[in-house]
């Protein structure tokens, strides 16, 4: 009789504890990730980038790098 009583206790807690607090969590992160996903796509649509399109690569400026050093003349201001 005792054993019947806490086996059907332990099945209500068990229900309990899936049906308050494992759905619920699971929906909220499944929602957060689409959530994430749509700010995501967003922001790559107001850069200008589509899922399809490839980001550009940045093109190198050829500038004349200084010769003789680190060394930088300067005039001093009175």
């Amino acid at each position: 009789m005792i054993r019947v009583l806490v086996i059907a206790l332990l099945l209500y807690f068990l229900y309990q504890f899936i049906f308050r607090f494992l759905i619920p969590v699971s929906r909220a992160a499944r929602e957060m990730k689409s959530k994430m996903n749509e700010f995501q796509t967003q922001m790559q649509q107001q850069q200008g980038f589509g899922p399809q399109q490839q980001r550009p690569e940045p093109v190198k400026q050829n500038t004349p790098e200084p010769k003789g050093g680190d060394y930088i003349e300067f005039e001093e201001v009175k």
